[in-house]
């Protein structure tokens, strides 16, 4: 197949978990002998951070507004499937665009769930109306469990499906390291996310001085105090990320709220940093268990005294354990493999001619683009 995808960013991870979704995805879908096509707005704050600028797993074109696509409009047409992401600048008109002019299926891959529909709730429609949401041949979700159904009852989706992040473990492995690290944390900031960061990593660092921590993203505000025992990078490239998890006794997973909202939200560090066999304490989530087994396969902890007790009383062999059974359930189920063989059961179904787009030639396609 050709799919075509519309998404956040494919060549810069700065400050996004997109970047990283995309490119496991799309390298697996090449691997197993599709053509595929990324478009990605040029934007000055990922054109001065691209750590991949011409992805050799994919055709990649920047545009700098709308109406540029339509020198490109060949791509559409011969599409067998496109998909339009979450949070693409003026997604709302690029899909109304797509799905006028498209012949083949149109799909929206939302990689923020629970925070579009936080933010339909509040008429925010920064990039989807719920008014394209039936139009879509298939939505895509990075959040299962009931709010599928709730995709599909209240917003009358066609077919709405879970297709999870996954991590590619020819990028993320365990390899012998010097533990650096007591416990680390690698995420952008998030104004929701703090007080559990604060919980779960700087009061235990503060409570315990000899213990190593860190943080790595970016955004954190210039007048937050880190402990001294807790070391910061402002922003990690992918390439680093594996080096970073393998460095750590633990892993910290901390979720936005929206996504503890929803459950079954899983963060794509959480599978990073179990395919390096880098056993990872979490905060608590519905669905959590559909992933990993708790206990055996991740640990949760409530508070400050549970992530203190775990540093310091977990013996060392049951830490090593924890993070191999978690490596073991990754590649069984959660790989970049998995998710393009899913996409493709996804897509096929409607590759029948009753879904497709009546459209003879690109010549006819629309072209009122902003």
């Amino acid at each position: 197949m050709k799919i075509v995808f519309f998404g956040l960013s494919i060549t810069s991870a700065w400050g996004n978990g997109h970047a990283t979704t995309y490119r496991s995805l799309l390298r697996e879908l090449r691997q197993r002998g599709h053509e595929v096509v990324f478009w990605e707005r040029d934007t000055p704050w990922y054109a001065e951070n691209r750590d991949l600028p011409s992805p050799a797993f994919s055709r990649t074109h920047l545009y700098e507004k709308l109406s540029d696509l339509k020198r490109f409009s060949s791509d559409i047409f011969d599409a067998d499937a496109i998909i339009l992401g979450s949070y693409v600048p003026q997604g709302v008109e690029l899909a109304n665009w797509l799905l006028r002019n498209a012949r083949s299926p149109v799909a929206f891959y939302d990689i923020d769930t629970p925070v579009t529909l936080t933010k339909l709730r509040r008429k925010d429609y920064e990039y989807l109306r719920p008014e394209l949401i039936p139009r879509f041949d298939l939505y895509l979700s990075f959040t299962g469990g009931p709010t599928l159904d709730f995709l599909e009852q209240d917003y009358g989706a066609r077919k709405a499906a879970a297709l999870f992040c996954s991590v590619d473990p020819e990028l993320y492995y365990p390899h012998a390291s010097r533990k650096h690290w007591d416990l680390g944390y690698l995420g952008t900031y998030s104004e929701d996310r703090q007080p559990t960061l604060e919980r779960m990593m700087l009061h235990p660092a503060r409570q315990h001085p000899a213990k190593r921590f860190a943080v790595a993203g970016s955004l954190y505000p210039h007048t937050l105090v880190w402990p001294e025992n807790v070391e910061r990078f402002e922003h990690l490239p992918p390439q680093e990320h594996r080096a970073f998890y393998n460095a750590q006794k633990f892993a910290l997973n901390v979720t936005r709220r929206d996504m503890i909202c929803a459950g079954w939200s899983p963060s794509v560090r959480l599978f990073e940093a179990a395919a390096c066999g880098t056993p990872i304490i979490t905060d608590r989530w519905r669905g959590l268990d559909a992933f990993f087994s708790p206990g055996e396969e991740i640990l949760i902890a409530d508070s400050t005294e549970h992530v203190c007790s775990i540093l310091r009383d977990l013996p060392e062999k049951e830490r090593g354990a924890i993070g191999q059974r978690a490596l073991a359930r990754v590649l069984k189920q959660h790989t970049s493999a998995h998710r393009a063989e899913e996409l493709e059961r996804l897509l096929l179904p409607l590759q029948h001619p009753a879904v497709q787009k009546s459209l003879s030639t690109p010549a006819a396609m629309q072209t009122s683009l902003p």
